[in-house]
């Protein structure tokens, strides 16, 4: 869809009554976007939009502001607005982000931003059990679903359990291949999830402003005994979303 496209635009009337024009136009604008569109078209200007339904320009820009803080849509600075992508919902259990994104029938894929045996920090030899100077394997990865940025992975592997794992296809799943080509599968992990503020490196990278709100996710994990991965991830809050199943415990 074009800027003065209006095909998309269902016809239906804006008038006074107990429901604000800005909610009745946000539920007409949300509703062409779940059943006319698909993520990352675009919607028509605002103008076109304004003039279509005969409100004015404050009720568009709140309609479709309110839908893009909900993360239904988003807006691109000189281009226009478009349909979000399909929000990741992860339930809180042990699985990678490939295998969640082909759950919900996202296609999932990696740009590797840096790949390199180094010295980890402290923290991370301490979880390795390792001697201080070893070296082990760093991998920083762009996460993708359907070739739109969704969060920075920056992960560490104890190069003890996977000490070939760079020369394998680390554009996809890691957990498959520690599984597959070492025989180590990922079975439990602990993770930590915390709230920050894109900044100069992120931003860019996840295509949102300087500033703006991101999920930090730092996950230890280990297959049996051994560790084998600490990661330290940032993901984009109108495309990931976190749910949690929370049972009443005995004698609470």
């Amino acid at each position: 869809m074009s800027p003065n496209d209006t095909s998309m635009l269902p016809a239906q009337a804006i008038s006074d009554g107990p429901q604000p024009k800005h909610a009745q136009l946000r539920d007409i604008l949300e509703t062409m976007a779940s059943t006319n569109l698909q993520p990352g078209d675009m919607l028509p200007g605002e103008r076109v939009i304004e003039e279509f339904y005969g409100v004015s320009r404050i009720t568009v820009r709140r309609a479709i502001g309110d839908l893009v803080a909900s993360g239904r849509l988003r807006r691109v600075r000189g281009k226009g607005t478009f349909v979000a992508p399909n929000a990741l919902v992860s339930r809180l259990h042990l699985a990678s982000f490939s295998a969640e994104m082909n759950a919900q029938e996202v296609a999932a894929s990696s740009r590797v931003l840096l790949s390199e045996r180094a010295t980890p920090p402290a923290e991370v030899v301490k979880f390795f059990h390792s001697a201080p100077d070893a070296l082990h394997i760093h991998l920083r990865r762009l996460r993708l679903g359907d070739g739109v940025p969704y969060s920075i992975d920056d992960g560490w592997y104890n190069a003890a359990v996977a000490p070939g794992l760079l020369e394998r296809d680390v554009y996809n799943s890691v957990y498959d291949i520690l599984d597959k080509d070492f025989g180590h599968p990922v079975t439990d992990a602990d993770q930590t999830v915390t709230a920050v503020a894109a900044d100069l490196r992120s931003g860019p990278l996840l295509d949102v402003e300087v500033g703006a709100p991101l999920l930090h996710i730092v996950r230890t994990s280990r297959s049996g005994s051994a560790p084998v991965e600490w990661c330290s991830s940032v993901y984009r809050t109108d495309r990931y979303r976190l749910t949690s199943r929370i049972d009443r415990g005995v004698g609470v």
